[in-house]
């Protein structure tokens, strides 16, 4: 299960255990999801700024965000040779990770692992658009949350 890791942004510090902590998020949101060996996701950690334009280029929103997930196909996942399925992208804007992480009252390292569980949720079709979707959705992320340990 590759989780590619790129770091785009200056703004806050990443370092080894962070980038590990969000490859196991992400890691076990596919093994919940009963994906192989095969799948892989892409994280990319960006800043404010860099997230406002995406947001602004591909949902027509002129603000920043916290999340974005780039499907590779919408509906199925695209298969990228027989060893692999590439899911697509979570692009994650950690200087909100860290702004929310303070409101919340834990730590950049939970509310990044939030995001990027959110994110992949978003990769493999959940949604939080209806009441039900987003308890569906919340349900799921708590549990892999749980299972690193990473609880409110």
């Amino acid at each position: 299960m590759p989780v590619l890791v790129s770091n785009l942004q200056e703004k806050v510090a990443v370092d080894e255990a962070l980038t590990g902590l969000l490859t196991r998020a992400a890691q076990e949101v596919l093994k919940a999801e009963g994906y192989g060996e095969e799948a892989e996701v892409s994280l990319v950690f960006v800043d404010d700024a860099y997230i406002h334009g995406l947001n602004r280029q591909y949902r027509g929103v002129d603000a920043p965000t916290d999340v974005l997930s780039f499907a590779m196909q919408e509906g199925e996942p695209l298969a990228g040779g027989e060893e692999e399925l590439i899911l697509g992208d979570v692009v994650i804007s950690l200087q909100a990770a860290e702004r929310q992480a303070g409101e919340y009252g834990h730590s950049l390292q939970r509310e990044a692992a939030y995001l990027a569980v959110h994110g992949v949720l978003h990769l493999l079709g959940y949604d939080h658009q209806g009441e039900e979707e987003r308890k569906i959705m919340r349900r799921k992320e708590e549990e892999v949350l749980g299972r690193l340990n990473l609880t409110r």
